[in-house]
């Protein structure tokens, strides 16, 4: 099989490799057989490096590919052996832990394994667990600075069909339904599967819950063969191999953590560096960053925008970051200030991909070894279909974008979920011939490398973490006062976005924007997801149906954001007047009109308005009239 390492530097390539069938690229069914692989070519190599604290002096936990091999076929004859099926599916509620490792791919050996987001409510958690059907829960046990142990003991008391609770770093409570997760590993076999399963690469293999902040999670399924395709496609992409140090700092629930960087990792042959239980949130990993990847030689990380701005903040003195050859993002838009920042301080390259959980992950990346246009999501994966469609606001599909005009994007191929479980949320996933609509509006240029202009969804991606704007809606209507809410997203240069809601009060009320807002941060769990600000308007903007027309409020939001910015130059003999509108395929721009009272320096002005709207992922053009 030839090796295609460094070959991906543009779309002519890839449509070179695709003229050998994907069948022929790989012999892996499924991620067990990865672990197989890897563990012949390489038993004594180590595949995971774990440093539970981050602190400089810390010496790491290493775990071979054999010892990994060993605890996955150890960690799914458990599951076996307490009743686990093939169709059903065992969850985990674990931090970045080596036995999160065992349980995720002991358990797509066994039967199915159900991600949740750690950060979740019981009810929450209660919720997904129902919806996937699952009745065996890998929880972590007591451990300062965690609140998983006590959610898990209320999630057992909501939820009397739970059957088993394995307990990772605790003791047995059989009575409670509780099981040691070590004590019980250390009863089965090692050396092989003891029992029999002929893989598919079309059985399903893990449930990701998307969203997470609404009563009604949609799950998608992962097979087999969408996870081994993304693991085999980002290993060239990204170009890792067996000398690769892949540090993993998202948590293990997000599909980028466990299919980006830890199965591809895996793939090649890496060393995936876990840094911190609590990946980036451990409170001495940011801090300690460049010390890291200095001692450990990091070769890629993956990080969302937020990450990359912190960093910024944390200067190099000195460190010697050689061995990082680029930080990958995806997660969210990355503004295009922080990217040049970025690189122009560190010297390391950022691969801007695009990806989602429907996809089983990425399914555009900029190539590591070609052009990387700043802004840009990339070109497609090898073998992976990507498409612009016309679809109008009832979901309905009504022709292919011409290049450069922006509508859908879309995706088809191995890596496109065949749905979610719950079948109402499927109605309008797919448009046209079975293209997987992500929601998100773009456009593809002559070279084959695509933009994101908007989105079609009303998703708010505050640091990568999604939130659905009607949780906070629901919320707000229920106050007495309220007569509509509308939550969106505000620019910011830390988070991308942060929710915001503007409401139109009961005709004769007088409740204020303070009352409201504090009625929500009673009301609302989800910290992420509270209003940073309430803002009362007099009537909302509706569509001629008599829907909320959000645009107007991400217009207005902008412009509220980025008027007192620049007011707050005070520039003498010029003045900034900010509008905010959609441009075809270029979304929504900000145009900053600069008038222009006196004699004044236009570079020393286009400069200060890039050192502040820059950081902000927003277009903005300015104007200048003299």
């Amino acid at each position: 099989m030839a090796d295609l390492k460094g070959k991906i530097r543009s779309v002519k390539d890839i449509e070179e490799i695709e003229k050998t069938p994907l069948s022929e690229r790989f012999d892996e069914v499924s991620t067990y057989d990865i672990l197989v692989n890897a563990a012949k070519a390489n038993p004594d190599k180590v595949a995971v490096r774990f440093l539970p604290t981050c602190e400089v002096s810390e010496a790491a936990v290493d775990i071979t590919y054999q010892e990994l091999l060993d605890k996955v076929t150890q960690t799914a004859n458990m599951f076996r052996a307490h009743g686990l099926k093939e169709d059903e599916a065992v969850t985990y509620l674990l931090p970045n832990v080596p036995e999160a490792q065992y349980a995720i791919w002991g358990g797509q050996t066994a039967g199915i394994v159900s991600a949740v987001n750690t950060l979740l409510r019981a009810e929450q958690i209660v919720e997904i667990l129902r919806a996937t059907g699952s009745k065996m829960l890998v929880a972590l046990g007591p451990m300062a600075g965690s609140d998983i142990w006590e959610k898990t003991a209320e999630v057992i008391e909501q939820m009397p069909e739970l059957e088993l609770v394995f307990q990772v770093g605790g003791s047995a409570d059989p009575g409670n339904k509780i099981l040691s997760f070590e004590e019980e590993l250390a009863k089965h076999p090692s050396d092989k599967l003891n029992f029999d399963r002929q893989f598919d690469q079309d059985d399903v293999c893990a449930y990701f819950h998307t969203g997470g902040t609404t009563g009604s999670p949609k799950v998608a399924q992962h097979s087999f063969r969408g996870e081994v395709y993304e693991a085999w496609a980002t290993q060239y992409t990204a170009g890792y191999d067996s000398d690769s140090v892949v540090l993993v700092g998202l948590p293990l629930f997000h599909v980028n953590a466990v299919l980006v960087s830890s199965l591809a990792g895996f793939k090649a042959g890496a060393t995936v560096l876990f840094a911190g239980v609590a990946g980036f949130r451990t409170p001495q990993l940011i801090p300690n960053f460049w010390k890291i990847v200095d001692t450990h030689k990091v070769t890629h990380f993956s990080a969302v925008p937020t990450i990359y701005s912190a960093l910024l903040n944390v200067p190099l003195n000195g460190v010697d970051v050689s061995s990082l050859k680029f930080g990958i993002c995806g997660a969210a838009p990355m503004p295009q200030e922080v990217i040049r920042k970025f690189e122009s301080v560190t010297g390391i390259s950022i691969l801007e991909g695009y990806g989602l959980t429907e996809g089983t992950s990425v399914s555009l990346c900029n190539p590591a070894n070609g052009p990387r246009p700043v802004g840009s999501i990339g070109i497609r994966y090898p073998y992976q279909q990507v498409a612009v469609k016309r679809v109008d606001e009832d979901g309905a599909y009504y022709g292919d974008c011409d290049i450069g005009e922006a509508g859908h994007i879309c995706i088809k191929g191995p890596n496109a979920i065949r749905g979610y479980i719950q079948e109402q949320f499927n109605e309008k996933l797919f448009v046209g011939d079975g293209w997987l609509d992500t929601g998100d509006l773009g456009y593809i240029d002559k070279d084959g490398y695509f933009w994101l202009s908007g989105r079609a969804k009303d998703l708010i991606i505050r640091g990568g973490h999604n939130i659905e704007p009607s949780m906070i809606e629901e919320c707000l209507h229920q106050h007495p006062s309220v007569q509509l809410a509308a939550a969106v997203g505000r620019p910011d240069a830390y988070a991308g976005e942060i929710p915001v809601a503007y409401v139109e009060l009961i005709p004769g009320s007088n409740t204020s924007a303070d009352e409201i807002r504090k009625f929500a941060e009673e009301n609302i769990f989800e910290r992420p997801a509270l209003p940073a600000e309430v803002i009362l308007i007099d009537e909302m903007p509706v569509t001629a149906v008599g829907k909320i027309f959000k645009p107007s409020l991400r217009y207005d939001i902008i412009a509220r954001t980025f008027q007192p910015l620049l007011n707050d130059l005070n520039l003498q003999g010029v003045t900034f007047n900010v509008t905010v509108g959609a441009e075809g395929s270029h979304g929504i721009v900000a145009t900053v009109e600069v008038i222009v009272q006196s004699n004044v320096n236009k570079t020393e002005i286009e400069q200060a308005v890039l050192d502040i709207l820059g950081t902000y992922p927003v277009k903005y053009r300015l104007s200048f009239d003299d």
